[in-house]
């Protein structure tokens, strides 16, 4: 009997698997037909070894799935494999409402890290820190674990527990946290008046389709504020369009940022549209290690064109861009297909934005050298007792948790805010 080839053993023909081969778009100055061919037979060989004597009864398709997820994850952080599960789960989950934690995950050095928690969710209540490593979820390791896997055994019907093994730096020993799952409902910005300041404070949570509208609307409800505090801390990142968008409002010419892919077909610049300016108020702008892709496209733009003073720590990194490419009807590869680039043409990926002020987050010092301590909010106390006795004329009474106004308390409970408060008092003296 002829002895077949591996093509011929998996049901191609040799001019099939050349015809398929010959497709995939690999630098031919480097590798020839014969290498090509001899690679498609070590992986078509390593496949019927393991269909034959792996331990555990595996069909070939789950084979060919656990292969392809394989090489995803291999090329980086980002690109992944999404089964059917995973593609219903992603679909799902730019929604904008699923169970969950209400965190964002990535890859940094190998570990499963906490990007950010969302304001007001489950992990933001137990006290989930961006650069949280999670070591363990409900005791399973973490270890090769994959985004798309993690966030899948993190996900789950509201009202039901989930356990995850924190590693935080600073604390000696791992610890757990349980958290109980939640509807996650994402209010992508929140705006607020710092009153004293005569000043608009906008937090953007998430980049969802929402972001530039809603941002527009609050600062054109406030058109005489002396300055605009952006708070981007924490801000996992989202919809590019928004991102262009949102920093659109601020600026009125230039590249507000470039993607780059492999070859130059693929390049494209987001300009500024100067018809899409609402405010030229002077601009803070906050970050920490939270804040990621999108934030950093905002916070980096804004700072590159000489718009915002950027206040609070480095960012995370995350400056490259995936896209969901379909295999068929019910499966997809998630693949990274090309970089950011800043208008002054440096990069975001595995950097981050530096800010002009590195500010450290904690509580406004309040001791002096000899340890005597004093806040400004001790001095006003009485007179504040004093002041909510008196009605106003419209016969409302102004309370202290007001949620549409920051109270002197909240800024002296965050440098970060206060020292981006100042900043902007120093842009005006002109």
């Amino acid at each position: 009997m002829k002895k077949k080839s591996f093509f011929q053993a998996f049901g191609f023909s040799t001019a099939v698997a050349i015809g398929l081969f010959a497709t995939v778009n690999l630098n031919a100055q480097t590798d020839t037909q014969t290498s090509k061919l001899e690679a498609l037979a070590k992986l078509t060989k390593t496949i019927a070894i393991v269909e034959k004597y792996y331990v555990d009864d595996i069909n070939f398709t789950t084979i060919v799935d656990k292969t392809i997820a394989g090489l995803m994850t291999n090329l980086d952080a980002h690109s992944s494999f999404l089964d059917e599960k995973a593609f219903k789960d992603m679909q799902v989950q730019t929604s904008g409402e699923f169970g969950g934690l209400g965190i964002t995950v990535g890859m940094k050095d190998g570990a499963l890290t906490v990007i950010s928690p969302i304001d007001d969710t489950p992990a933001y209540k137990a006290g989930v820190k961006a650069g949280d490593v999670i070591l363990r979820i409900d005791g399973n390791s973490t270890i090769g674990i994959t985004i798309d896997e993690a966030v899948n055994k993190m996900r789950g019907k509201p009202k039901t527990p989930v356990s995850i093994t924190i590693v935080r730096k600073g604390e000696k020993k791992p610890f757990d946290l349980n958290i109980i799952r939640d509807l996650i409902t994402v209010e992508s910005v929140q705006a607020k008046l710092i009153k004293d300041e005569n000043m608009l404070y906008l937090r953007v949570t998430t980049f969802d389709q929402h972001v530039t509208d809603k941002a527009r609307e609050f600062i054109k409800k406030n058109p005489n504020v002396k300055g605009i505090i952006l708070d981007l801390r924490n801000n996992p990142g989202g919809l590019l369009n928004q991102a262009v968008g949102l920093t659109n409002l601020f600026v009125d010419k230039g590249a507000i940022v470039t993607q780059k892919g492999r070859t130059k077909g693929e390049d494209e610049a987001y300009n500024a549209d100067p018809k899409v300016m609402v405010t030229k108020a002077s601009l803070a702008v906050l970050i920490n290690g939270g804040s990621a892709s999108a934030s950093e496209i905002v916070s980096g733009a804004l700072q590159d064109l000489k718009r915002a003073v950027v206040v609070g720590e480095n960012t995370f990194g995350k400056g490259s861009v995936q896209m969901v490419m379909p295999v068929d009807n019910t499966e997809a590869l998630r693949l990274t297909v090309a970089r950011y680039y800043l208008p002054s043409g440096r990069t975001i990926q595995a950097v981050g934005v530096k800010p002009d002020i590195l500010v450290y987050p904690g509580k406004v010092p309040s001791e002096d050298d000899n340890g005597f301590s004093l806040k400004e909010s001790d001095l006003k106390q009485h007179l504040e007792s004093e002041l909510d006795k008196i009605e106003p004329k419209n016969g409302k009474k102004e309370t202290k948790d007001d949620k549409n106004i920051i109270s002197q308390q909240q800024i002296y409970d965050d440098i970060q805010l206060k020292t981006a408060i100042d900043s902007i008092k120093i842009l005006n003296i002109r």
